[in-house]
């Protein structure tokens, strides 16, 4: 099984910029890190809807695509930093 059974193969270009995105908003000092996830979110259902149209699929797209990126994101954060 891979990932593109359940993502679309278009969308998969969607995951390394919502982690871009990710890492931007952290840097900002307005914005509390809890809404990070939200704001990605809601980036990556519109960006999901941009490729494929708006419709039920695309917004489960844009949550399945988020879900990576965040996923994605924590995991190399937990396995590859040391903790103090």
């Amino acid at each position: 099984m891979q990932i593109t059974d359940f993502i679309f193969e278009q969308g998969l270009i969607i995951v390394p910029v919502l982690i871009i995105l990710g890492k931007i908003i952290k840097n900002t000092k307005f914005i509390k890190d809890k809404y990070i996830p939200i704001i990605l979110l809601a980036a990556g259902i519109l960006a999901a809807m941009g490729i494929m149209g708006v419709s039920v699929s695309s917004t489960v797209q844009g949550v399945l695509l988020t879900g990576t990126a965040v996923f994605g994101n924590q995991l190399v954060k937990q396995l590859c930093f040391k903790e103090e």
